[in-house]
């Protein structure tokens, strides 16, 4: 099974570029969607033909915001698009989506960012960080989980082209890279950095100023994150950084998630 995750900064704007080369290209089972920035009602509007993949939205109320979706060929036996994560922010913004499959759980996050003043840091390394934690080792319980999405942080210095110069920007600050190794340390692994332990230079956001992109100058802030129970069924992990259409560049898994 293929598993992606892509922030699409829009999915209107997407659709509008390369996105079914894309598709087609990356070739998932399940592609996972972040800031997909449309609202219901737009959405119904457009009338979207998703097949062969099942759609699943989880939509923003704030209109051209955030919002979440999953194109899946493989029917979940439930979803969840209003998990206590997304109760914690007072106006939904879409974040979460939580499909429950026959051996495991998906969740699709686009997780907060701390904001350029970083006022939103303590909501995300005090509440959002720990919720989540909390919501992975209670669903790993019930079966293996499997996380992904653009989760808003460089990891490790080898996560970013200038670690020193971002020390205390959003996205590398030490309580947002304390709260991914929590997850590491308490839930699995990421599953790129289980392949590519040491490879530098393999970002999957650049910004649009400065030629970023062109020059690859960029951060790693969108994962796969695997359960510690289900490590050994990896077998690869990819970033598709060939893929353009966005300032993200898809990122997923391909994995052995048959009955044992």
């Amino acid at each position: 099974m293929r598993i992606v995750s892509w922030n699409v900064n829009g999915l209107r704007a997407i659709l509008g570029k390369n996105f079914h080369e894309a598709l087609a290209s990356v070739n998932p089972d399940i592609l996972c969607l972040q800031e997909i920035k449309i609202d219901e009602h737009s959405l119904a509007r457009m009338k979207l033909d998703t097949s062969p993949y099942g759609s699943i939205f989880n939509p923003a109320q704030r209109k051209g915001y955030s919002g979440t979706a999953i194109f899946t060929k493989i029917s979940p036996q439930s979803v969840d698009c209003n998990t206590k994560l997304d109760g914690l922010i007072e106006v939904p913004e879409g974040r979460v989506i939580l499909a429950e499959y026959a051996n495991f759980y998906l969740i699709n996050v686009y997780t907060p960012n701390s904001g350029g003043n970083l006022q939103r840091l303590q909501f995300r390394h005090e509440t959002w960080d720990v919720e989540m934690l909390k919501t992975l080792q209670n669903l790993r319980k019930v079966k293996p989980v499997i996380l992904c999405g653009d989760m808003n942080v460089a990891h490790r210095e080898i996560d970013l082209e200038n670690p020193a110069e971002n020390h205390f920007s959003p996205g590398f600050t030490d309580e947002e890279r304390e709260g991914m190794t929590n997850f590491l340390d308490n839930f699995g692994i990421d599953a790129f950095r289980k392949f590519y332990p040491y490879s530098a230079k393999r970002y999957s956001w650049w910004s649009y100023r400065m030629r970023a992109r062109e020059r690859n100058v960029g951060w790693r802030i969108d994962y796969t994150l695997v359960d510690r129970a289900i490590e050994d069924r990896i077998q690869s992990a990819f970033i598709r950084d060939d893929i353009l259409g966005s300032d993200h560049a898809p990122v997923g898994i391909d994995i052995d998630l048959s009955p044992v």
